[in-house]
């Protein structure tokens, strides 16, 4: 098992989550499994379990290395903050 991630506790402000533009262009569900997905992510950011249960990417490891590079390629452009996802 690995260790939880640093919550950062001298901190009173809620974790704010944003969905960058394209994020979920690979995904491959249902429109309804992206909602609960996204759902899920809302409600483990708020409770601290998203902590509890996430972990540092490990750029040795290939996998994490190949997530890094995607994330990186995805974050380029910069996030706006305006943005919100229409989802059909």
């Amino acid at each position: 098992m690995h260790e939880p991630i640093d919550t950062n506790e001298n901190t009173d402000q809620p974790l704010k989550v944003i969905f960058a533009p394209g994020c979920f262009d690979a995904f491959e569900g249902t429109q309804e499994e992206l909602d609960e997905m996204m759902a899920d992510i809302m409600r483990m950011a708020a409770n601290g379990e998203i902590f509890e249960k996430g972990r540092v990417l490990d750029i040795d490891d290939p996998e994490d290395a190949a997530m890094i590079e995607m994330i990186e390629g995805k974050l380029e452009g910069g996030i706006d903050e305006d943005y919100v996802r229409k989802l059909q």
